[in-house]
């Protein structure tokens, strides 16, 4: 049996959500699950552990509708990938807007999700 030690649901993310830098507005991966206090990123491009970054995204709701959401994330671990120029990395979210954490919360348990 495995134990899990993970404080938040961490929810699959079955299509392709991409995640922006705000500060760039350049793509920097996309999203392989995601929790209310943070995301495994698949990125795609060079990112420095340890490092705060404000990012975007946007994800549907069960009705198609898009939500944007702006969030500030803490870099916390990084494991190059087998894939040429990707890596895993882990964010701990640091800042998310009391409207947007609801919206999150509500997409995360939203019926029909998988969880890891």
């Amino acid at each position: 049996m495995i134990n899990e030690f993970r404080r938040a649901r961490r929810r699959k993310v079955a299509d392709t959500v991409l995640v922006t830098d705000a500060m760039t507005d350049s793509v920097v991966g996309r999203i392989g699950n995601l929790s209310e206090t943070g995301m495994l990123l698949i990125a795609s491009a060079p990112l420095v552990e340890d490092a705060l970054y404000q990012f975007r995204f946007s994800l549907q709701d069960a009705r198609g509708r898009e939500s944007v959401f702006e969030v500030g994330a803490h870099l916390l671990w990084l494991d190059r990938a087998s894939a040429p120029g990707q890596a895993w990395t882990g964010f701990r979210f640091i800042a998310v807007p009391p409207d947007q954490a609801d919206m999150l919360r509500h997409w995360i348990e939203a019926p029909g999700g998988q969880f890891e």
